[in-house]
């Protein structure tokens, strides 16, 4: 069995057939995993932002003392603005 056995349908590129603004992230993050960085900036550009964004959440769960909600309200907008810039780039360049 591989990873990709496991991976969920994107519900609107099922339904609807075209892609939303995060299609190809599990892709991209198997990609990260295995080694291969640039083939998974070309298939989500936002997936390194959207790893560091989740490693600062775990941190936030780890350490009470201190508050990330500034780093993860900034991350939360810079993966955002990636993710609309990248989709408009992919589907009208």
């Amino acid at each position: 069995m591989k990873i990709e056995d496991f991976m969920l349908p994107c519900p609107t590129k099922k339904f609807l057939g075209i892609e939303c603004f995060g299609c190809g992230t599990q892709r991209a993050i198997v990609l990260v995993f295995e080694g291969k960085f640039t083939e998974a900036f070309h298939m989500f550009p936002a997936v390194y932002t959207l790893l560091l964004f989740f490693g600062f959440v775990i941190i936030n769960f780890i350490d009470r003392k201190r508050s990330y909600g500034q780093v993860l309200i900034f991350l939360a907008i810079i993966n955002s603005l990636i993710m609309v810039f990248s989709y408009f780039y992919k589907h009208f360049f």
